[in-house]
């Protein structure tokens, strides 16, 4: 069925329940930002494959809303199926809301499948019918009704991630979410983010792609709780587990009877960012609501000491990996066929032979020459490109461990580039710099050191349309909240940067049609000296692959830009070296050599 054929059966069924705008957004019931095939409801309607965007469809309408990391692939994505791509954030480009607005005829109704929409956005969605004297409609899956060879829901078995890698019993974390409980006033804790079960309950699985989760509610009392997942996913060892911690497992399909069952006069903390709309519905009229975020997301983002020593061990094996692929593409590159799909698939290969190495953090991004700059770019049967000497290649990739996840990004010289691809990648190995040796007093967010790494860009008027960092999982979602680095202010106040956090640093630049550059590293936040004026804190790097300095213009830095680069590669090669044969470590003591 192509695009306009599955729009023309959406509209059949607006039609046939009496809805006048159908809005299909990219999550799943549990709010994640990647879902597995089961959910991609907006992907089968639009075409559009990128993680973010929303869709909304009138009864003559059909747009797609997505921020500035897909501009350009969802233009490519969209060309032909009468779709308008709607640009976030653009001047020109009108909000959900205001469409909504502007569509929605008077007494209308509006749409959606609430499972898979929030509280917050479900109440705006409220909010925008009722200025039209409308309704909104939400017990209805319409794109499941005219998906006839949809997946099913994935029956991946689970696995217990033990307590010398977690370093915290899940026994240690029930007892201290209970006691936010109590902070807040709550006696009853409805959780449904999938990282956050995973976290609380040291558990992991296979129900989503690239993020080793596994479908599941919990409600959680004060002296028990409930799990509402597939037992067959379970081992005898892990159910037994799960007793011992007063967790009863209930069947993933019975969450919403049991909401609408909570007992009278209790009272339920919930994150309105992360549950659905539809249970929130579902809520007993006498029970009382605290809307808070969830402790469990703070806690899981400052990592304890041994998660922090074992994510250092997972960098070392990554670092070691990805320096054997930057030499064996230097090597190769002119020599024999390279696609970009073949680079990764390398890439893969080296990440395979560590040990402990559990399978991608996330789809990998390999983009030669203009592909580079599609932010998210993922290579196809169709778009494939051939590496060529004389072009860059941007590769952003990481990995699971049982030490924790890796995020890197690296923008590698196939043969000489030219000057102003040298003159770009310098800039963002400046930016990269700067923000990694920042050194600032306790109480600073992500939002406060941002433009360190922008300055370097703004001073020469330029920028580029993505944050320049987001938090790191262990072993759960590659983009964990509540940290980033980010200019703009976001929904909720910025988060202090607090020791144990891990999060990436990765400016980047992108001419449309001709490159893109980024490099990224992650970082851990660390304490540094504590004196009259405050507890100072610095960044200790964690990613060590070398800059590649064949893309670098040396007379462009500072003095100090360069000893900063220096003393990064001098790290890079002690730490690596050792892992590495004759040839790779002669290699690598030249691609790391003084500037």
């Amino acid at each position: 069925m192509k695009i306009s054929d599955r729009i023309a059966a959406l509209r059949g069924e607006m039609e046939r329940e009496g809805i006048d705008i159908w809005i299909v957004p990219s999550s799943d019931y549990h709010q994640s930002e990647y879902v597995g095939e089961h959910f991609k409801a907006r992907q089968y309607m639009t075409g559009f494959t990128g993680s973010a965007g929303t869709a909304v469809f009138t009864r003559d309408k059909a747009c797609l809303w997505t921020d500035g990391r897909y501009f350009i692939q969802a233009e490519k994505e969209l060309e032909g199926s009468g779709i308008t791509l709607c640009k976030m954030g653009e001047p020109d480009c009108d909000t959900i809301e205001t469409f909504l607005e502007k569509e929605l005829p008077v007494e209308g109704v509006i749409g959606f499948d609430g499972r898979t929409v929030g509280i917050g956005e479900g109440k705006g969605y409220e909010a925008a019918a009722a200025r039209k004297s409308g309704t909104v409609s939400y017990q209805h899956d319409l794109v499941g009704r005219i998906w006839k060879d949809r997946p099913g829901l994935p029956g991946e078995k689970a696995f217990a991630l033990e307590e010398k890698y977690a370093g915290e019993s899940a026994a240690s974390k029930l007892t201290r979410v209970r006691e936010k409980m109590r902070e807040r006033g709550a006696d009853i804790h409805l959780l449904t983010s999938l990282d956050d079960i995973a976290w609380l309950l040291n558990i992991r699985g296979n129900d989503v792609a690239y993020c080793p989760l596994v479908l599941g509610y919990i409600i959680l009392y004060m002296d028990r709780g409930e799990l509402y997942a597939d037992a067959k996913k379970f081992s005898e060892e892990m159910l037994a587990e799960l007793t011992g911690n007063g967790i009863i497992l209930r069947p993933y399909d019975e969450i919403s009877e049991a909401v609408s069952a909570l007992p009278a006069s209790s009272c339920v903390l919930l994150d309105a960012e992360r549950v659905s709309y539809e249970l929130y519905r579902r809520l007993p009229e006498n029970v009382s609501v605290k809307e808070s975020e969830n402790p469990e997301i703070l806690m899981k983002c400052i990592k304890n000491d041994i998660e922090a020593a074992n994510i250092r061990k997972a960098h070392l094996k990554d670092a070691a990996a990805h320096t054997r692929f930057m030499y064996w593409l230097k090597k190769n590159i002119g020599k024999k066929e390279i696609t970009e799909i073949s680079a990764a698939e390398k890439l893969e290969s080296f990440r395979k032979e560590q040990e402990g190495y559990l399978e991608a953090s996330f789809e990998p991004i390999s983009a030669f020459a203009e592909h580079g700059a599609i932010v998210h770019y993922s290579a196809t049967g169709e778009t494939n490109a051939s590496l060529e000497k004389g072009k860059l290649l941007l590769t952003d990739t990481g990995g699971h461990y049982l030490e924790g996840s890796t995020d890197i990004t690296r923008t590698v010289a196939l043969g000489e580039v030219s000057q102003k691809e040298k003159e770009a990648f310098t800039l963002v190995t400046q930016a990269m710099l700067r923000l990694m040796n920042t050194v600032f007093l306790y109480g600073c967010s992500g939002a406060n050191l941002d433009c360190i790494a922008r300055e370097v860009f703004w001073k020469k008027r330029l920028n580029f349309n993505h944050g320049t960092g987001h938090g790191v999982g262990y072993l759960l979602n590659v983009h964990e909240p509540p940290v980033n680095f980010r200019w703009k202010e976001g929904k909720t106040p910025a988060q202090v940067l607090e020791k144990n956090m891990v999060i990436t640093d990765e400016p980047g630049l992108y001419i449309e049609g001709a490159y893109g550059i980024r490099l990224e590293n992650e970082l851990l936040v660390c304490e540094d000296e504590k004196n009259g004026y405050g507890q100072f804190m610095r960044f200790e790097p964690l990613t060590f692959v070398p800059i590649d300095l064949d893309a670098l213009l040396p007379e462009e830095m500072t003095e100090e830009e360069r000893k900063m680069l220096n003393s990064y590669h001098k790290k890079v090669y002690e730490t690596v070296s050792p892992h590495l044969n004759e040839e790779e470590k002669q290699w690598l003591r030249e691609y790391t050599r003084l500037i």
